[in-house]
């Protein structure tokens, strides 16, 4: 079998790759550039090629550096500026996946082979003779939020063939195989960023706008913000005020104002009844044809460990002839910092099979 693995530089792609290459399977490796708009990027891609040509030699594998620039700008990183434009909460992660890794580079790249692998904690499941996206063993690991945006179809090609290991056994397997990057640092942040400050990206391109920042129970002003785009709901730092914790609760676009609430423990950052909408399931949707049932789940509002047990209920759509996307979550426990425009990612009532993900629109308290 022929396998177009994904490389990133870092352990987890790395130990993809040796997994892979002990069970015999033939790879061809490829690592996706994406810079920023002014195509150049982020230094740390030629960090992380070196890296990935390292493990190429090493295994003795063909390995190509693949760009799709232009696409990822034109996508997912104006689809990151024109949400936070509109005062909403972007995941750019979760839009790469399926428009770019799995998108444009199955697209021109990916078909040629039986399958695409990666490193992701993910894993998946045989049900009824359909390919479902199930949960890694690692639940701190886990990326399946990251990937509940993916169809069907590009799930089907996919392999995580690390989705079954702790993330310690991985950096087991990776020291005990010497490979290059077993003590190599987790990239964090957003993925087209690299070393790049999000508010100084932020910055670039939108600038700034001085605002009010105003405690939502008494109205009055505390200080000033640098544009309501720098600031997500449930945000505690970068506020620059004193006397806190204060926590962003609502944003006033139209006004370019900030509320804040004081406080761990404030009511006003939790809420328990979510509104999504454009729902869209991964392999099938599991309540086809049953609207204003509500079902048992779990799902995240962001990447965390722990699934909040729920229930869920399809709304009625208000044309008959199209099948609704529109949907209430009822939590059983409070949820802080539900922020529109960010997904809500949808699970089994084990924790096991990610149905797929909405986007969230508003909440009630």
């Amino acid at each position: 079998m022929k396998i177009a693995t994904l490389i990133s530089g870092g352990v987890d792609s790395a130990v993809t790759v040796h997994r892979l290459h002990e069970q015999g399977f033939d790879q061809h490796l490829f690592y996706i550039r994406i810079g920023l708009d002014d195509g150049e990027g982020d230094c740390s891609a030629e960090e992380d090629i070196e890296m990935c040509s390292l493990i190429a030699r090493r295994y003795g594998l063909p390995f190509d550096v693949v760009s799709l620039h232009q696409e990822y700008w034109d996508n997912v990183m104006q689809y990151a500026l024109d949400t936070v434009r509109q005062g909403l909460t972007p995941n750019p992660d979760i839009m790469c996946n399926r428009i770019i890794k799995f998108g444009y580079f199955e697209q021109r790249w990916g078909h040629l082979f039986d399958r695409t692998a990666t490193g992701h904690y993910a894993t998946t499941r045989l049900i009824d003779g359909m390919t479902w996206l199930s949960t890694a063993c690692d639940p701190v690991k886990d990326q399946t939020d990251f990937l509940a945006r993916i169809t069907g179809e590009q799930l089907s090609h996919l392999m995580f063939p690390i989705g079954d290991l702790p993330k310690s056994e991985v950096r087991r397997i990776a020291s005990e195989s010497a490979l290059p990057n077993a003590s190599r640092k987790d990239s964090q942040g957003i993925c087209f960023l690299g070393k790049i400050n999000y508010n100084d990206f932020l910055r670039r391109h939108l600038g700034e706008r001085p605002g009010a920042i105003i405690e939502i129970e008494t109205g009055r002003k505390l200080g000033e913000h640098r544009g309501f785009w720098f600031h997500t709901i449930g945000q505690r730092k970068g506020l620059g005020l004193s006397g806190g914790p204060w926590y962003v609760v609502r944003k006033n676009v139209a006004d370019n104002v900030i509320y804040v609430s004081n406080g761990y423990g404030t009511e006003k950052q939790y809420g328990n009844v979510i509104h999504i909408d454009e729902m869209h399931f991964i392999t099938a949707d599991p309540w086809k044809d049953t609207d204003c049932i509500e079902r048992h789940i779990t799902f995240k509002n962001r990447h965390m460990p722990s699934f909040i047990p729920a229930t869920i209920t399809r709304l009625p759509s208000p044309d008959s002839s199209l099948p609704s996307r529109e949907y209430v979550i009822r939590s059983a426990e409070p949820v802080q910092g539900i922020a529109p425009g960010q997904f809500a990612v949808i699970y089994d009532s084990d924790c096991k099979v990610c149905y797929g993900s909405g986007i969230i629109t508003g909440q009630k308290i």
